[in-house]
C-alpha cells in the first residue's frame, strides 16, 4: 500500500494536472474486469447531456462495462466509512469531454450493498442502484430485479500486456462529468497508471435492456487489472462554479 503523498508524486501518465486544492476521499478499485465496445458516436448522443462532447479516437467512441471491487472508501485522515466501504460495483460508462478535458460519464452504476448505494448516491449524486451480486476468484454475477439487468462472466487471467494507444485512451481517465438536476458536476481523481493483464472470457451472459443497442455478449476489447488506489477531490458544479 502506498501513502497518498507517494501516489501524488506519480503524475507523468496524466493528460492534465491534478487540482491545486486538497483531495478529499480515498478509495480502491480492485480486481477490475474491463469490457469495451466500439460504437458510432451518434449512438451515444442521446445518452449524455448536451453540454458534454463525445470523445472519440480514430473516428469512433466506446462504451465500457467495468466490474470490480470497491474497497476502503473513506474521508481524508479519517477511518473508512463503516458498512459502506467494501462492495462489488458494476458501472457502464461512455467517454466525454468538457471544454477539452477528457472524462467519463456514467450511464449506469450498480452496487452490491443497499446501504452503500443509498449513501453514495446521496453524497456523490452518481446514479447508484442496488443489484444482487456474487463474486468468486473466476466469476462475477449480478442481477438487478428493478431494471432487469443481468451480468455473468466466467473468466481466467492471462499475462501482463503492453497497452496500445486505445488501451490508454480507455483506461487513463482522471475526471468524471455527471448531470444532476440542472447542473453538471465534476469529480477529479488521481491514481497510478492501471496495471493491465489479458483477460480470457470463458462465458459471458449480458443483458442490460436499456443499453442493448450499445453492449452485447461480444466485447471488442477486454482487460483485467489488479487495481489502483484512488484519491478523489470534492465535487464541483460546472454551471455555478460552486460546491454543493
Amino acid at each position: 500500500m502506498m501513502k497518498a503523498s507517494d501516489i501524488l508524486k506519480h503524475k507523468n501518465h496524466r493528460p492534465f494536472d491534478c487540482p491545486d486544492r486538497s483531495w478529499k476521499f480515498y478509495q480502491e478499485w480492485n480486481k477490475a474486469l474491463f469490457l469495451h465496445w466500439q460504437v458510432k458516436p451518434e449512438l451515444i448522443k442521446e445518452w449524455i447531456p448536451e453540454e458534454l462532447e463525445i470523445d472519440t479516437i480514430e473516428g469512433s467512441t466506446w462504451v465500457s462495462l467495468v466490474a470490480f471491487d470497491m474497497n476502503n472508501i473513506g474521508l481524508r485522515s479519517l477511518p473508512k466509512l463503516p458498512h459502506i466501504s467494501d462492495f462489488h460495483e458494476i458501472n457502464i460508462r461512455v467517454y466525454t469531454k468538457y471544454k477539452g478535458k477528457p472524462s467519463v460519464y456514467f450511464l449506469s452504476m450498480e452496487g452490491s450493498k443497499k446501504t452503500s448505494c443509498i449513501v453514495l448516491k446521496t453524497l456523490s449524486k452518481f446514479p447508484y442502484h442496488y443489484s444482487e451480486m456474487k463474486r468468486t476468484d473466476f466469476s462475477y454475477k449480478s442481477k438487478n430485479e428493478l431494471d432487469g439487468n443481468t451480468f455473468f462472466a466466467e473468466y481466467r487471467l492471462g499475462d501482463q500486456i503492453h497497452k496500445d494507444e486505445t488501451d490508454l485512451w480507455l483506461t487513463e481517465r482522471y475526471a468524471v462529468f455527471q448531470d444532476y438536476k440542472s447542473n453538471i458536476i465534476e469529480y477529479d481523481v488521481h491514481h497510478l497508471e492501471w496495471p493491465m493483464q489479458s483477460l480470457i472470457i470463458k462465458k459471458l451472459e449480458l443483458n442490460y435492456p436499456k443499453f442493448n443497442q450499445l453492449i452485447n455478449n461480444h466485447p471488442h476489447r477486454v482487460h483485467f487489472s489488479k487495481g489502483v488506489q484512488v484519491l478523489t477531490w470534492d465535487k464541483k458544479s460546472m454551471y455555478y462554479d460552486k460546491k454543493f
